[in-house]
């Protein structure tokens, strides 16, 4: 037997034995907790895979955290939804090719008996102050994500620093969140997203959703600038940068829906 024949029989051993995936390729992508919870990122990771050939290996956490795996280099690029956390990101120089790619909104979600009136209020501020005068529970997710960023946003333009017993602070996900709250009877911030795509399990609903500035919630894609970290597949996430914002991918986002059709996110990077 040759050493050419044998190089090629062991060969085709091993890509039989890996189900001809001995090449596989694999993109590290950071993201958040909404985008999980929700089941985009899993709904978008088969298309990707299908498109490209790459395996998308997701890590959901608070945007905070998200970033922050960007910056350790162990990820190739991410996906989240904190502005002023993202421009620092950038600023800082490692992130590079920031693009827009959706966005939805933030609502405040609480008991059915709203004991705090937020139902009647004339603004997130406003809500948040009925909250906070009344002492109703409110659960704040206190894990630096997009979330818990803009909360904290509110909190300081209603002039007010919540604490006591009535302000609890969980360090959990969106998901975990909002069922912690149903089973609470409490008040907290969701995006529309995630609550919509969970309402069904929950005994809380939306008491202010008016679509504001305040309350707009963009996300942008971000690729980890290979000048920070040389190990990333910085090809790889060009490739999912252009592909997330393609048309064709633009409008899976638009279609992807909540049991009655409701569209969870709104595709922002074509018009």
């Amino acid at each position: 037997m040759t050493r050419r024949f044998v190089l090629v029989f062991v060969v085709t051993l091993l890509l039989s034995a890996t189900g001809n995936n001995l090449f596989a390729k694999t993109l590290k992508l950071s993201s958040t907790t909404s985008t999980q919870n929700t089941g985009l990122l899993a709904f978008l990771a088969r298309q990707f895979k299908a498109d490209t050939g790459y395996t998308l290996a997701v890590i959901a956490v608070g945007t905070g955290k998200a970033l922050k795996l960007a910056q350790n280099c162990d990820v190739d690029v991410t996906l989240v939804h904190a502005p002023s956390l993202e421009r620092k990101f950038v600023a800082s120089g490692y992130g590079t090719n920031r693009r827009i790619v959706m966005a939805n909104y933030f609502v405040i979600v609480g008991p059915k008996s709203d004991p705090a009136d937020v139902k009647d209020a004339h603004s997130a501020k406003d809500a948040f102050a009925r909250i906070a005068h009344s002492k109703s529970l409110f659960l704040s997710r206190d894990d630096n994500s997009g979330t818990n960023v803009k909360e904290k946003t509110i909190w300081k333009m209603a002039g007010i620093v919540p604490n006591g017993s009535w302000y609890e602070k969980i360090g959990q996900s969106m998901g975990a969140t909002l069922i912690m709250a149903s089973e609470k009877n409490a008040y907290t911030l969701s995006d529309i997203g995630t609550y919509l795509k969970m309402k069904d399990k929950l005994d809380i609903v939306p008491l202010y959703d008016k679509k504001s500035r305040l309350l707009y919630n963009p996300y942008h894609v971000i690729a980890v600038n290979p000048n920070h970290c040389g190990n990333v597949d910085y090809k790889g996430a060009l490739k999912f940068v252009r592909w997330i914002t393609s048309r064709r991918v633009q409008k899976l986002i638009a279609s992807y829906k909540d049991s009655e059709g409701k569209t969870l996110f709104t595709p922002l990077a074509i018009h």
